[in-house]
């Protein structure tokens, strides 16, 4: 049995939100390398560190982890390719829970060093974008403390004083009468809530490069043979995609794979890229990541809802700054998928989305 320890650093630069194993970071760079030799180039490391430790681990696991044969490039053995891969697909269902833990860690730290940071607690579904936005307030002093959860939960934790911000996100143009309606208009109340501005993003079909089984769209899922990985219930995907087949007619029950669900667009795009499943929907983000096809099928709007007594808050304020910056504006264009929308800008809901008409007074 082999026991995981974890351990973390402290350092100025930003890095992705990863638990980080030697072992696992030497065989990625051997698969994309084809060698030793550039392996070690590309990690920073002499060769004779790397061969030494690749030699250590196999003594250690008991099991050979590279393909030595000569002429050809070094390939990782069945085991090794395993492990790496099923490393990426914890890695990539933990996402949400190792950003928490990040943000725990990081808010404790920056109040340690600078008691006057700006610390905003917010809710949200899943999204690049807030991730990348966490990094970017960093450098000014705001510290984001992010737990992603689905759209429905983080506007309920705001609701019952839990965060001061939720993340949800509504297909565009907004239909009158649907299923996010029903959905998310309890939760809302004009007047008490205000939204705002954050990003538009595409969602559709991740699936694998070249797209070998000619997917087109929500039509195709009911086919004979294709696996489908669907994101969890109470999310805000799992919302539209629902709302999507609904209006196709396509029965979910038609669907394999349609109770098999993941808790990120990391992880439905590692299931697709390890061929567990053949498709499965999410953003584009997520399917260039990792070298998989996306078909677009649609446009939403992402917000930030807070109540409207917190809008005058130093944190609320610094990040609607942010929002608005056009640094931040040109790191969201650079992620697949995403724009700027009305980044910044406190909203009404009842101009944004169709869900509630007043009698104009005369």
């Amino acid at each position: 049995m082999h026991r995981i320890s974890l351990n973390y650093t402290l350092g100025p630069a930003a890095a992705p939100a990863l638990v980080r194993n030697p072992l696992l970071d030497l065989l990625q760079a051997v698969s994309v390398q084809g060698s030793i030799s550039a392996a070690a180039r590309a990690l920073g490391l002499s060769y004779r560190h790397v061969w030494g430790e690749l030699k250590r681990w196999e003594a250690e696991l008991g099991q050979p982890l590279i393909l030595w044969e000569k002429g050809q490039a070094a390939r990782l053995t069945a085991f090794a390719a395993k492990l790496l891969m099923a490393e990426r697909q914890v890695q990539a269902r933990l996402l949400p829970q190792i950003e928490a833990l990040r943000g725990d860690l990081e808010r404790a730290f920056a109040i340690a060093f600078d008691e006057s940071a700006h610390v905003l607690s917010l809710h949200a579904s899943y999204d690049q974008g807030l991730a990348a936005l966490a990094e970017e307030a960093r450098s000014g002093r705001l510290h984001l403390d992010i737990r992603f959860t689905g759209s429905v939960n983080a506007i309920r934790a705001l609701n019952e004083g839990r965060c001061t911000m939720a993340g949800f996100h509504v297909r565009q143009p907004a239909a009158p009468d649907s299923l996010s309606r029903h959905t998310y208009k309890p939760l809302l109340r004009p007047g008490l809530h205000k939204l705002i501005g954050f990003a538009r993003r595409s969602q559709g079909l991740i699936v694998a490069p070249g797209n070998p089984l000619a997917l087109c769209g929500l039509r195709d899922l009911p086919r004979p043979g294709v696996r489908f990985v669907n994101r969890a219930r109470g999310t805000g995907t799992r919302v539209v995609f629902d709302e999507l087949l609904g209006e196709l007619g396509v029965s979910p029950f038609a669907i394999r794979g349609y109770d098999v669900d993941e808790p990120s667009h990391a992880a439905v795009a590692q299931a697709v890229a390890s061929g567990e499943a053949d498709a499965g929907f999410g953003i584009e983000a997520s399917a260039r990541d990792r070298g998989l096809d996306f078909i677009p099928l649609v446009e939403e709007t992402y917000f930030l809802a807070c109540l409207k007594s917190t809008l005058d808050q130093s944190a609320v304020r610094a990040l609607l700054a942010l929002l608005g910056s056009s640094a931040w504006q040109r790191r969201l264009v650079s992620l697949p998928g995403y724009q700027p929308s009305n980044s910044g800008e406190v909203l009404s809901m009842s101009r944004v989305l169709p869900w509630w008409r007043f009698p104009r007074r005369k």
